[in-house]
């Protein structure tokens, strides 16, 4: 793993019910400042908050067939609310970075409970 940049997918997960009308102005603000520095340093290369389930779809393979349902989904009861795509060189390295983007909601918004995975993308 050494010098070489490997690019992980961090993910915020929260209760669907969680979600707020409108985040603190204070955390956006925060937040554009974290983007900011991530998107001119280079570590960071794509970030967005996510809309509710109710506004997607879900399609699955099962049995040779593909299907298509329409959000929301009855069985969700968490959601991504967001998602970032990082480039770093360690796999601790990219869990500092999580880091950071939970510090922001836990210091602005320290009621709101939600989690973030940190994965390695496959080498292509």
């Amino acid at each position: 793993m050494g010098d070489r940049l490997m690019k992980f997918l961090l993910i915020s997960r929260h209760l669907e019910q969680a979600q707020p009308l409108q985040p603190p102005k204070a955390m956006m603000d925060a937040m554009e400042l974290l983007l900011a520095e991530g998107f001119s340093k280079g570590w960071l290369k794509d970030t967005a908050g996510l809309k509710p389930p109710r506004d997607g779809a879900r399609i699955r393979a099962k049995g040779g067939k593909l299907t298509m349902i329409d959000g929301p989904f009855s069985e969700a009861k968490e959601m991504i609310g967001g998602y970032a795509i990082v480039e770093a060189r360690t796999r601790d390295e990219a869990i500092e970075i999580a880091l950071r983007f939970m510090e922001l909601r836990r210091i602005h918004d320290p009621g709101f409970e939600f989690e973030s995975e940190v994965l390695l993308a496959e080498d292509k």
